[in-house]
This record gives C-alpha cells, structure tokens and sequence, in this order.
C-alpha cells in the first residue's frame, strides 16, 4: 500500500476526485466526499478501513473484491461512483450546511442528465443534509430524480460501528435485488 505523509494527504484537500459514470447506470453510488487517501490516490473509497468494496462484492455486486484502483471495473457492471461533496476532508464533519445543500443541487442535476435506474447515497446523515430531509431512514426513498429511484445506504466507513459487513451487504444486496428487478 502506498504510504502517504501528513503534508501530501494535507496537499490532497485540494484535489478533485473524478467521478465513475457513464449515462444509464443500474446504481450510481454516492459517497459523502472525498477522504484524503481517496484525494491523494484519485480512487473512491481508498481508506484501508473503509468497507465499501468488501460490502460491494458481498452483496453480489461484483464477482469478486475489487480494489480501489480497480473502480473502473465498476462501469462493466452497471455501476458507478460521485460525491455529495466534491471537497475532500479527513472527516465529513468538516463540511457545512451549505456545502451538503449545494452538493445535493448539483448531485440531483447529475443524476437528471446521467439517468441511473438508482441513485444509492452512502450515508443516511449526508442524504438528510443535503436532501433537507430530516426523516429519512435507511433504504428505498420516496424521492426521485426524474426517473431514477432513490436509496440510502449505511455509511462504510470503518467508523460506523452500527453496522457490520455483513448487515451492510444485506442492505446492500436488497438494493441489488430491486435494481435488477
């Protein structure tokens, strides 16, 4: 794995983490932002800790556990990978209200023009934020975006400890049951 220092994780902050999309996806995964090692190696999810492409593979996703470097992989497939928030931090509360409020503009004015048969957001707090929907729960919303359904996920971030692998791939996998159904 490659190591990074404090000053080039730092200078990372600064850098835009291009999106894995295409136009027509079965699931467009939304993560809150960027973390620092996904900035500085320009791949979503890079953390070490973060369970994201375990959960992935899992919940019958993918054939196998991609790498990070690998998410290119994940347009064979039918999926894809955006941000709420296109700033990267070392933890989402860094952001504010407005960042999640303009986020979720922008993220709702993607999912329009890419047309996802599901929009999947990574994060029930981030989905509420940015979403201004403070009652949201985890799983199939009411909301969509023209025609693309909606769905929030647990966050896999190594800090959510409410949830485990294998409770995610369950919702994981409900959501992969109702995109392919």
């Amino acid at each position: 794995m490659t190591r990074f220092t404090p000053a080039e994780l730092e200078a990372a902050r600064d850098r835009l983490v291009p999106d894995v999309v295409t136009d027509g996806l079965q699931v467009l995964f939304c993560g809150i932002n960027p973390g620092l090692m996904t900035a500085a190696t320009g791949h979503h999810f890079a953390r070490p800790g973060n369970r994201f492409w375990p959960v992935l593979h899992l919940s019958g996703f993918t054939p196998r556990l991609l790498k990070p470097s690998e998410q290119g992989e994940l347009l064979s497939y039918g999926l894809g990978i955006t941000n709420v928030v296109a700033r990267a931090s070392a933890r989402a509360d860094e952001l504010s209200a407005d960042e999640y409020r303009v986020g979720g503009r922008l993220l709702a004015a993607r999912v329009e023009r890419l047309r996802p048969r599901w929009l999947a957001v990574v994060g029930v707090t981030a989905y509420r934020a940015a979403f201004d929907d403070r009652k949201a729960k985890i799983g199939p919303q009411e909301r969509t975006f023209g025609s693309t359904r909606v769905w929030v996920l647990p966050n896999p971030s190594g800090l959510n400890a409410h949830w485990t692998a294998a409770t995610m791939a369950e919702e994981f996998g409900r959501l992969r049951e109702a995109a392919q159904a």
